[in-house]
């Protein structure tokens, strides 16, 4: 097989200083929001104990795969660990998913017992979580662009002080107007938020794990464009994956209309690489070339 590999991504390294910082952060106000929900009996500063808790083990798989992604690659890792932050970011969306619906089935409970809550101690928790987790929120605000994994923190965070915010309503409305349903109220909207803000990174993350193609990758139109160079008979059994969120791959047989020379091979590759880096973001390509070969020319073929 000949190929070719057209190195154009670039790794930006993120610092773990912050992300540590925010995980001792999270403990201190999940131990406290436990402490202090069992003894007021609000259900919302439990709910949002239980998001700080997912917050920790998000912040430390993130940590940690934020370190190990950094390793190189080596004879039995030939990739290294280029994935393990499309892994944690996996993880963590589906904690966020998975704490909401546990929130539910709380919810649910409570709306069928309803209890009076000590308001006071919600509201000086709730503050001291909006306090905590918008620091944290600050810390990773930079970082959260870098990629899925730092982005999967960062939304942990923010939703978690969001949270809390609501928390702090619904403690003040229960102080000065006894409305205690709302505290249900609030953690069911809180849940709902989870799942909304969980989704959509968690079907990313595991579109990327799957290897499906890119949504900006339209394998129909990139081969009727190949197709269309004149030495090319037809490219088919494609595979478009991205590895991580920087790096997009491409594999393919591509049929040649004649028995060309592999200095000939290596000016249309040229020309296939640029088409596929400009218009698909494509930065790792793979070509088989072939002449007068009797297999399968569809344009995906099972393996």
């Amino acid at each position: 097989m000949s190929g070719s590999h057209n190195h154009n991504h670039s790794h930006s390294i993120v610092s773990g200083k912050n992300l540590l910082l925010s995980i001792v952060l999270n403990i201190l106000i999940t131990v406290s929001q436990v402490i202090g929900g069992l003894l007021s009996g609000s259900l919302s500063l439990l709910s949002d104990a239980l998001h700080n808790f997912s917050d920790v083990i998000s912040l430390v798989v993130s940590y940690f795969a934020n370190r190990i992604a950094r390793r190189k690659a080596s004879i039995n890792k030939t990739f290294g660990f280029k994935r393990a932050e499309i892994m944690a970011a996996f993880i963590n969306s589906a904690t966020l998913v998975i704490v909401a619906i546990l929130l539910i089935f709380e919810v649910v409970e409570r709306f069928q017992n309803p209890q009076k809550i000590e308001s006071l101690l919600v509201i000086i928790l709730s503050s001291v979580a909006i306090l905590g987790n918008g620091f944290s929120v600050l810390l990773l605000r930079k970082e959260k662009n870098h990629n899925m994994n730092m982005k999967s923190a960062y939304l942990h965070l923010i939703t978690d002080m969001m949270a809390s915010v609501a928390v702090l309503i619904g403690g003040l409305l229960m102080k000065y107007y006894q409305i205690y349903i709302i505290d249900s109220i609030l953690t069911l909207a809180i849940a709902i938020y989870l799942i909304y803000v969980g989704y959509d990174l968690l079907k990313s993350s595991f579109k990327m794990l799957m290897l499906f193609t890119p949504d900006n990758v339209a394998i129909d139109e990139l081969a009727e464009r190949i197709n269309k160079m004149p030495e090319v008979n037809s490219i088919h059994h494609i595979h478009v994956w991205q590895l991580n969120e920087t790096e997009t791959h491409l594999e393919a047989h591509i049929d040649f209309n004649k028995d060309i020379t592999v200095s000939e091979f290596g000016l249309i590759l040229i020309k296939i690489e640029k088409l596929l880096h400009q218009e698909y973001e494509i930065n790792h390509v793979t070509l088989q070339p072939e002449y007068d070969k009797k297999d399968d020319k569809n344009i995906i073929v099972q393996d």
